[in-house]
């Protein structure tokens, strides 16, 4: 990596995490860590099948996508989320990661262009901007940008790491300002399938885009919902226009999905009832692990969905994380999202059923 653009990122967040992890895992009944969301329950049997199924293939995959994995993800949004986009508009990434972090400088986005994100968000937003060269603005409110024309405009509903759940007629107000200048709008909807209190609405469902995906993209990701994080799944959908610039783009770089991890979303996008069993398993330890934490004197905030619990004890981030792993539990600082996190940690739901109640059970001491 050149220093001029290493200069232009910031530290990586999970590194600093280091100390407090050793001083959990010195625990001795073993370490319960809470802080990065990694599915730990098996991929389903019906992926795995799929995914040994396609191993013989020789040739090179295309980056489209195949038809029938394409027609399966239009299904699914149609299915799941009441969402209609044409399989045309479908492009499958290689996990949702690297779409974030590249996809301003495939949109074209550059020095002395601004990019907003929401004032907690996934560190990977801004990694994306500084990469692209771009300036960034975080703000939760669209009047915070004043007269500004920005070139992308991020969404994350359900929030990583808050939990919080935008509501269309919010959504809606942000599209129809973005559609103004000219912006285009990504949402984050990779925890779109684990709603709690709330029921999260995508940017393309009619009811935020007004029945035309002009201007807006959606990124989907199944690490969570069908435990694939170690396939590196995910996708990408919406203005048929940007999604064709993105193919274009993406076909000169290389960046393809494999044929046997496009034949197992494939077979996760067509199965519904494995992503239900995960969202049951997770909703099953979070009525663990939210009480548990209100117990010992946590507040948790928003997390009306995803995979967190958004919690705070009145006092610096890193004095929780510190407390916490004291009693052998490591959570992520609120810091690593922002600096407006700096009183608040993010305590994840994966773990293994066993850990969740072993936490629980400190917690409770």
């Amino acid at each position: 990596m050149s220093g001029a653009l290493e200069a232009r990122l910031p530290d990586f967040p999970w590194d600093t995490l280091a100390e407090a992890g050793a001083k959990a895992g010195a625990h001795p009944d073993g370490l319960v860590d809470l802080s990065v969301g990694t599915p730990v329950d098996p991929v389903p049997p019906v992926i795995q099948e799929a995914l040994t199924g396609a191993a013989w293939i020789p040739g090179y995959p295309t980056t489209h996508g195949t038809p029938a994995l394409r027609q399966a993800a239009a299904d699914a949004l149609a299915r799941r989320y009441g969402v209609l986009v044409d399989p045309v508009s479908v492009l499958p990434t290689i996990g949702s990661k690297e779409l974030v972090a590249w996809l301003p400088t495939l949109l074209g986005v550059g020095a002395g262009d601004l990019v907003v994100l929401p004032s907690l968000a996934y560190p990977t937003y801004e990694v994306g901007a500084r990469l692209a060269g771009a300036d960034i603005l975080r703000t939760d409110s669209t009047v915070a940008a004043g007269p500004a024309r920005p070139k992308l405009l991020w969404l994350n509903s359900p929030s990583n790491p808050t939990g919080r759940v935008l509501p269309p007629e919010h959504l809606r107000k942000v599209v129809d300002w973005a559609r103004e200048r000219g912006t285009v709008v990504v949402s984050d909807e990779c925890y779109l399938a684990l709603g709690w209190e709330s029921e999260p609405v995508s940017v393309l469902h009619e009811s935020v885009s007004g029945g035309s995906h002009d201007g807006l993209l959606a990124v989907h990701s199944l690490s969570k919902s069908s435990n694939l994080a170690g396939y590196r799944a995910g996708y990408v959908t919406g203005d048929p226009a940007l999604v064709e610039r993105l193919l274009a783009v993406r076909k000169h770089a290389g960046m393809i999905v494999p044929h046997p991890v496009q034949a197992a979303m494939t077979a996760a996008l067509t199965d519904d009832e494995h992503v239900a069993t995960q969202k049951a398993a997770y909703a099953a330890r979070r009525a663990v692990l939210r009480p548990a934490l209100e117990s010992a004197g946590f507040t948790v905030d928003h997390s009306e969905a995803g995979l967190y619990l958004w919690s705070t004890r009145g006092e610096d981030a890193w004095t929780t994380v510190d407390w916490l792993a004291a009693r052998g539990i490591l959570a992520a600082p609120g810091t690593f999202y922002g600096p407006a996190g700096d009183r608040h940690v993010r305590v994840a739901l994966t773990a293994t059923d066993e850990r969740v109640e072993t936490a629980a059970a400190r917690l409770l001491a």
